[in-house]
């Protein structure tokens, strides 16, 4: 096989892939089933065998994963429409602990032993048995737990704290160079952006590796010497 030949029917199989997962929706990557982990292996497999042989062509890739992809979507939308389909093809949760109690029966069933399942738990900061209530094991493999209200964290509405509302932070420059779409969202100008580098001795944009507004908050501001400073 010519390397020209190799490196296009790579570029459209990379293309036609892309496409395919945009179409298709962030769960085929985010949310794995084990429907969805055949489909990716299945779907690799096909374009790799006809990548490198040299009896298929670019037409040929892209019918693969062309006809490929609207099987998963036909099967995707018989999911949302039929109920016995999708618990089938993308399987229920189950209920591992019950009121503190381990449902061995679940385990067996899902071929999950105890190591297995307090690995699980410790992820979810649980790092014995008695603290869980309830424990569900979702379908994509991960675990869902309610503590038992002895060890639940306390939050603010138990303590009855109001808290400001949540701020999102927006950066100004990174790596040296001003986004502009941000301090338009912020209705600040460049004007205003250097007079705040120059309060902190930040002469030019070039000197800064990161610039962070935040509603109510002093500009944070951090060069490449890793000293962070910030403004009101």
């Amino acid at each position: 096989m010519h390397y020209t030949q190799i490196v296009t029917e790579l570029t459209t199989g990379y293309i036609a892939l892309f496409l395919l997962t945009k179409i298709l929706g962030k769960t085929q990557i985010t949310q794995i089933t084990a429907f969805d982990f055949i489909s990716a292996v299945i779907l690799g497999e096909l374009v790799g065998n006809a990548l490198y042989d040299d009896q298929v062509g670019v037409l040929e890739v892209i019918f693969t994963v062309v006809f490929w992809g609207i099987l998963v979507f036909v099967t995707e939308v018989t999911t949302q429409k039929v109920k016995r389909v999708r618990a089938f093809l993308e399987g229920h949760p189950s209920i591992v602990i019950h009121k503190g109690q381990i449902v061995f029966k679940a385990l067996k069933k899902n071929h999950l032993d105890l190591n297995q399942l307090q690995l699980l738990l410790r992820k979810k900061d649980v790092f014995s048995i008695r603290e869980c209530e309830y424990a569900i094991l979702e379908t994509d493999g991960s675990i869902s737990i309610i503590k038992k209200p002895e060890y639940s964290t306390v939050v603010n509405q138990d303590m009855n704290i109001v808290k400001e509302p949540s701020q999102v932070p927006v950066n100004l420059v990174m790596d040296g160079e001003i986004i502009h779409e941000n301090l338009q969202l912020i209705h600040k100008d460049e004007a205003w952006l250097h007079n705040q580098l120059r309060l902190l001795g930040k002469g030019k944009v070039e000197n800064v590796l990161l610039a962070e507004w935040m509603e109510g908050e002093s500009l944070f501001v951090q060069g490449y010497d890793i000293k962070s400073e910030s403004a009101s």
